[in-house]
């Protein structure tokens, strides 16, 4: 009996050992801002109310096997169908213990929507999301990016979020939950968020897009205020063209600037590219260095399936590659 238990029980254990190694406590189960906070402690509370049932009914089934266990001479117990109070107890029990947990999730649900709708002297930021990778705009400050947004520590900053093709889903797990971008500039979702300690956050798009879906990232990047307030001038203060750049740029303007904008407040068809040699990843995810980024030029496909960006391998020559690249990384 118990080497069959064993047989049984060996396996289990390795499937499960396997499916939690890809477990952390990073993200969700690891908040940064307030938001994250509130959606933690639902979590918990739900964890809580599911454990204490679990318990309980696993409590009563060892304690009926072992205390109405069959032995010679039982006779058949009597019997207790049609119990009122028996039926009302586990009508009202589940009830309460929904109700426990209802009710402080609609009226979360109703503050963080409400808590979406900008007011005056909050910061907004709007969001579009596109196969396959993230458009930022501060209105304010007059400023577009991709792939990277940054933000100030312990400020309520609003994303009006958008997309261009297909539905998509914003989401930073260690800041909030997710919010749809949908289709349609009339059809704008909110999600307001706040990070409380300065740091790069991983944000991913959390609904299936295509193709490049499970390349679709980007960074949320708080820093403190004065940090923030440098690098918002930083973007604004146009680049300057060298005598090493200057025929890189001329590449560029001619190659890339129909799809690709260098002005800090200036949207493209693709990403805008401002401040590109700051970024950490090239297309969200290849980090970003001279190596890597000729092989995004030559053959972008390679590097994110189902990208629209054209290949130039054929296009142009190494050496004009070469050119462009060492202009991009100029641009801080």
């Amino acid at each position: 009996m118990v080497k069959r238990w064993m047989k049984r029980l060996i396996p289990l254990t390795a499937m499960m050992m396997l499916l939690l190694t890809g477990c952390s406590v990073e993200g969700a189960l690891d908040p940064k801002g307030p938001v994250a906070e509130k959606q933690l402690d639902l979590i918990l509370l739900s964890l809580g109310v599911m454990t204490l049932v679990l318990v309980v009914v696993f409590v009563l089934f060892f304690w009926v096997i072992i205390r109405y266990r069959r032995k010679p001479g039982d006779e058949i117990p009597e019997q207790i169908e049609g119990s009122h109070k028996l039926e009302a107890t586990w009508t009202i029990i589940p009830i309460v213990l929904l109700f426990i947990m209802a009710v402080p999730t609609v009226a979360l649900t109703f503050n963080l929507e409400q808590e979406a709708k900008a007011t005056e002297g909050d910061m907004v930021i709007q969001v579009v999301a596109k196969q396959f990778w993230w458009e930022f705009t501060y209105p304010e400050e007059g400023i577009v990016t991709a792939q990277e947004v940054y933000i100030p520590v312990g400020k309520k900053v609003v994303f009006e979020l958008s997309s261009t093709d297909v539905q998509h889903s914003f989401w930073v797990p260690e800041l909030g939950g997710k919010k749809d971008t949908n289709v349609g500039g009339r059809n704008v979702n909110y999600l307001a968020l706040e990070a409380s300690y300065p740091g790069t956050y991983k944000g991913k798009c959390a609904e299936l897009c295509g193709q490049g879906h499970a390349l679709m990232d980007f960074k949320v990047i708080a820093l403190e205020q004065p940090e923030y307030d440098a690098w918002v001038q930083k973007m604004l203060t146009p680049a300057e063209v060298t005598v090493e750049t200057e025929l890189g740029a001329e590449l560029f303007e001619a190659k890339c600037l129909s799809c690709h904008a260098i002005d800090p407040g200036m949207p493209s068809m693709g990403p805008n590219l401002n401040g590109f040699a700051d970024r950490m990843f090239i297309a969200g995810w290849l980090e970003n260095d001279a190596e890597n980024l000729v092989k995004w030029i030559e053959t972008p496909e390679d590097v994110k399936p189902g990208v629209l960006m054209p290949g130039f391998k054929d296009v142009l020559t190494r050496e004009e590659i070469d050119e462009i690249v060492k202009y991009l990384q100029s641009l801080h």
